[in-house]
């Protein structure tokens, strides 16, 4: 891919991977007050050393894949389709005010009260398996972009989005609360379903044939969706509720 691809590409994942460490942050912050950071930060780093040892392993697997890559594109197309529709979706139900906004608060006290409950060991459990699901979508992400992109940029971008979630959880020690979920999570949809939609057609079609303006093509087909999921939340809209849609 061209620099133009490779940036977009790079800015979709450390968006997406900044959300699921967000949401990671908050559950690691609930139980490091019921147990500690040492604890907390053990059990997050297990999960996270998990989801390094996927992407390494993910990499080295598709290295020997001698598929041709216009093929391999084409499938990975497919999946940054559905994984893109998923949030696409969700985002505009939320713009609507047709599904509630997560709750960055809300779920920190929900963990809370369920820590109240239980043991160290279990408290411990809580920890690891937040951190270990936010951490596979963003495993998803990387694998499905970095076969694309290059494996250092694209792991690297999700490193990145970590570490300034962490420096900024570690220097307010409170849920992030004041992050635009919904907006971020709305863009990177917007960013996947065009990278999708332009390699399953890539792929099938041929990249000449599907997409004359070349790589050019990327940045119109998010103007599309982005502009397209904001028409449709317009129409789908509830009065009464779409106002906390609007600014997040």
């Amino acid at each position: 891919m061209n620099s133009l691809s490779n940036w977009g590409a790079a800015g979709a994942i450390f968006a997406a991977s900044a959300v699921e460490w967000v949401e990671a942050f908050t559950i690691v912050l609930a139980v490091a007050l019921s147990i500690g950071w040492a604890r907390a930060a053990g059990a997050a780093a297990c999960a996270l050393g998990a989801v390094a040892a996927l992407i390494a392993a993910s990499a080295a697997g598709l290295g020997f894949i001698a598929a041709d890559m216009q093929a391999v594109r084409g499938v990975i197309g497919v999946f940054l389709l559905l994984f893109g529709l998923r949030w696409f979706v969700k985002a505009v139900r939320r713009y609507a005010g047709r599904t509630r906004l997560h709750d960055e608060a809300e779920e920190f006290r929900e963990t809370r009260d369920a820590l109240d409950h239980a043991e160290r060991r279990a408290a411990w459990i809580i920890a690891f398996k937040g951190v270990l699901l936010e951490g596979l979508e963003v495993w998803l992400l990387v694998v499905a972009m970095g076969h694309g992109l290059d494996w250092g940029q694209a792991g690297g971008a999700a490193l990145l989005a970590l570490l300034l979630v962490i420096a900024a959880g570690m220097a307010l020690r409170k849920p992030l609360t004041a992050v635009p979920e919904n907006t971020l999570k709305f863009l990177v949809a917007s960013a996947l379903l065009a990278f999708g939609s332009f390699w399953s057609l890539a792929g099938l079609l041929g990249e000449r044939a599907a997409w004359p303006l070349g790589d050019l093509s990327l940045p119109l087909l998010f103007l599309v969706y982005a502009a397209g999921g904001r028409l449709l939340a317009a129409r789908l809209r509830v009065p009464a509720l779409a106002a906390q849609g609007a600014g997040s």
